[in-house]
């Protein structure tokens, strides 16, 4: 029992010297530690939408009524998009989304079990929100909505005030990037991927 407890305090001090080492007075402030090496982002211990904090969890109806929720997927790589059927930066971004998706989504990852996109629609019409989500080839089975467009309670939980809006995490619920477009979602998924066989 007091070999634990010494194990534990020595663990933590290693933690809070690696901590302070690697911190930058930016990063400081925010409560996260950016570090080099293997380590990329040390978790804040606070839920949160900044780089290190644990995502706020999701819950709510996909477009069959069905209620999902983030936590469901921990373990995974995950990207949160937010967006919308009339949006059109956010459709023109789906190409790019769904392309990561084809790509990533038989990967394997060095501490995930694999990747998932959680996609938060603005929304207000079931019919329209379906219509994108076939017409762009949506094709994963996480889509979820409140119906309630700019009063979106996730996309008020996330701060989200445009769209698309995007937030990754891994496989520990720890936000690692946000606001990816474009190749940044690939590099940044990249650094997770021990394969893409």
């Amino acid at each position: 029992m007091i070999l634990k407890s010494v194990i534990a305090v020595m663990a933590l001090g290693t933690l809070s010297w690696i901590g302070l080492v690697g911190a930058s007075p930016a990063s400081e402030s925010q409560g996260t530690v950016t570090l080099t090496g293997s380590f990329d982002v040390v978790p804040s211990g606070r839920i949160g939408t900044n780089i290190g904090d644990e995502a706020p969890n999701i819950v709510m109806n996909n477009p069959k009524g069905k209620e999902m929720s983030l936590s469901d997927l921990r373990g995974s790589i995950v990207l949160i998009d937010f967006w919308a059927s009339w949006c059109g930066p956010c459709r023109r971004e789906n190409v790019n989304v769904v392309k990561a998706y084809d790509k990533y989504k038989k990967a394997k990852f060095k501490n995930a079990d694999g990747f998932e996109i959680f996609s938060v629609s603005l929304d207000s019409k079931i019919s329209s929100w379906e219509s994108a989500i076939k017409k762009d080839g949506l094709n994963w089975d996480y889509h979820v909505s409140d119906l309630k467009k700019w009063q979106n309670e996730a996309a008020a939980m996330y701060g989200v005030s445009s769209i698309p809006m995007s937030f990754l995490i891994d496989e520990n619920g720890i936000v690692v990037a946000k606001d990816l477009r474009g190749f940044e979602l690939h590099r940044n998924i990249d650094q997770h991927v021990k394969s893409l066989k």
